[in-house]
């Protein structure tokens, strides 16, 4: 059988999964949800966007009893993907009464954390570092898990969470389950493996780092016209969206600000911002409201982008493993994807890198700059901002309501709605966002006002 039913799944969750257009198990999903569900542990390699979250979401929730404290503890390497793990949970428990998914990370008061544990959720979503804090205040207690979920592990290693990884596994209960994932097997995750998992099912899929769907051409540039490069074949090229990865968090800055000045709808990814702004960010990336993305790798785990049609290293990453993540950003799921490299001459002695990690043999192409091409990327949605959130018991119904309602708007005129907490971000087609602005300013949402406004592109 090739459909969800081959499982005993509850029939809240499979009307879920149908409800997100999801009828056919991944190949990570065919191989390891048997285990998963049977409660034994689980050792898994697959490439980044093979349905792996959807895996063990659905483990997790098949094993939920009754309201009995934190069941479920996921650990991720970045608060982005914490956040989509968190996001993707919530969306196939929608239908399951009384199940509080919540993520925790740094970024937000120690205190707002603290708060929100009063009332238990029953999966919890984080960082390792936030994560221990709690552990260490007392606030969040784990007698009652039966699921341990070590997302990205090779990530997580590398960003240095071993020690907080150790402090945390010693507060949970021994007698669990412990999944873990790992788009790479380096020997540092098979020891952590061996430390903390008994006999583990191992599930070795899509170890080939190719893709016949991704076109992948190095271009030689000198570092002084890079950003020249770029504006030049994001204009050649005009993709829908663009992800451009940076080394560091100042040239994340800098390109992002060079190709403001020239005219593009873009916004930066990078560890200096504000979780706000990190998150604002995404939401505008995701929705199409801006069309390039400029970012520091911590985006490379967590962006969940559907038919992203190109990635671009401004600079080579500095580790190939690094660059195959940045590569595996687009041609997801059979779609067609490209992937572009700017190396400076500096830089050619770590294309033999991932030529070896890859298996494949650099394609080199020409670049002409004497005649720059400049055709800046504009978005056709904007974003709008409502200062209220899941907190105030806001639902994308209610929002797409109060805009459609007079017939003002045309429901498909109002894009991907995205939910937090306190804010609501609503993508809006350029033509109706002024509109809108006014409509929701003048009109209440569920009976009550809340402020709007729209989001400033970046200058």
């Amino acid at each position: 059988m090739s459909d969800f039913s081959q499982w005993s799944l509850r029939s809240e969750l499979v009307e879920a999964i149908a409800s997100q257009g999801i009828t056919e198990p991944t190949p990570i999903q065919q191989a390891s949800l048997a285990d998963i569900l049977a409660g034994a542990d689980v050792l898994a390699q697959a490439k980044t966007g093979s349905g792996k979250t959807l895996a063990f979401a659905l483990g997790i929730l098949s094993g939920l009893d009754a309201p009995s404290g934190v069941q479920a503890l996921v650990l991720c390497p970045t608060r982005e993907l914490a956040d989509q793990v968190t996001q993707a949970i919530r969306k196939v428990a929608v239908r399951l009464p009384n199940v509080k998914v919540s993520a925790f990370y740094g970024g937000i008061p120690v205190r707002v954390h603290v708060e929100s544990l009063v009332h238990e959720p029953a999966i919890v979503v984080g960082t390792p570092g936030r994560i221990l804090e709690l552990i260490e205040t007392g606030a969040l207690k784990l007698d009652a898990m039966k699921t341990l979920v070590l997302d990205e592990a090779d990530r997580m290693l590398d960003m240095g969470f071993e020690p907080a990884i150790q402090t945390i596994q010693k507060a949970l209960p021994k007698k669990r389950q412990t999944l873990l994932f790992s788009a790479t097997f380096p020997d540092a995750v098979r020891a952590l493996s061996k430390s903390y998992q008994r006999d583990p099912k191992e599930i070795l899929l899509d170890t080939d780092t190719r893709s016949e769907h991704i076109e992948q051409l190095f271009f030689e540039v000198p570092i002084s016209r890079k950003a020249d490069a770029l504006l030049h074949l994001l204009g050649q090229l005009q993709p829908a969206q663009a992800l451009v990865f940076c080394n560091t968090k100042i040239d994340c800055q800098q390109v992002e600000q060079h190709l403001a000045k020239a005219g593009f709808d873009v916004c930066a990814l990078h560890g200096d911002l504000e979780q706000r702004d990190r998150d604002e960010a995404m939401v505008r990336f995701q929705n199409g409201s801006v069309r390039v993305l400029v970012a520091t790798d911590v985006a490379a785990r967590g962006l969940d982008v559907s038919d992203l049609p190109l990635v671009i290293s401004y600079e080579l990453a500095h580790q190939a493993d690094v660059h195959v993540h940045r590569v595996g950003r687009t041609g997801r799921a059979g779609k067609d994807g490209r992937a572009l490299a700017l190396v400076a001459s500096s830089e050619i002695g770590r294309v033999k890198a991932v030529e070896e990690q890859m298996s494949l043999t650099a394609q080199w192409q020409r670049i002409d700059l004497s005649a720059i091409k400049l055709a800046p990327l504009k978005a056709d949605w904007k974003t709008l901002v409502i200062d209220a959130g899941r907190k105030d018991k806001l639902r994308p119904g209610d929002i797409l309501g109060a805009l459609t309602g007079k017939q003002q708007i045309a429901a498909t005129q109002v894009g991907k709605i995205a939910l937090f907490d306190t804010r609501a971000y609503v993508a809006l087609h350029k033509n109706v966002a002024d509109k809108a602005l006014q409509l929701l300013r003048q009109d209440k949402i569920k009976g009550r006002s809340f402020r709007v406004r729209l989001l400033s592109p970046a200058v």
